[in-house]
């Protein structure tokens, strides 16, 4: 059974690397995962349970 989380999914900003590397903003997967309304896709996907 799913269960809605209370807290917020990470970015991909918040998620610590290795050596201090950090992700290109201008990378095209980053754009991509900032342009999906992931709050809204767990919304509807809850609603199925």
């Amino acid at each position: 059974m799913y269960k809605k989380q209370t807290n917020r999914q990470l970015t991909i900003y918040d998620f610590d690397q290795p050596l201090g590397l950090t992700m290109n903003p201008e990378n095209r997967w980053v754009k991509k995962a900032d342009s999906i309304p992931w709050s809204v896709i767990e919304d509807k996907y809850a609603a199925l349970f």
